[in-house]
């Protein structure tokens, strides 16, 4: 009988033995396969930032800056329409 028992446990011994090992074994496959941090997503912004910048054309940009006479004519526009408006909505002292 105790012979029995004696066996029972080696096979115990060696079945955990055995178990740990490959656990230990493919933790350091998945270890070796992966980068040890995931991707930074702000890097993938800069990333993207860059290679959206790099198809536009400099000359572009400075093409569509508007001139100081069209900065003054659509901001007189726009404090009339904004007088109008105000106009508009104050009560008239006749009613």
């Amino acid at each position: 009988m105790r012979k029995l028992v004696k066996i029972a446990l080696v096979a115990l011994g060696v079945r955990a033995f055995l178990r740990w090992w490959k656990r230990r074994r493919a933790e350091q496959e998945l270890a070796a396969g992966q980068p040890h941090s995931p991707p930074d997503p702000a890097d993938q912004l800069r990333q993207k930032l860059a290679e959206s910048r790099a198809g536009e054309d400099p000359a572009e940009p400075a093409a569509e800056a508007p001139t100081d006479a069209a900065v003054e004519d659509r901001r007189a526009e726009v404090h009339t329409q904004g007088r109008a408006t105000v106009d508009e909505m104050t009560p008239s002292d006749g009613a």
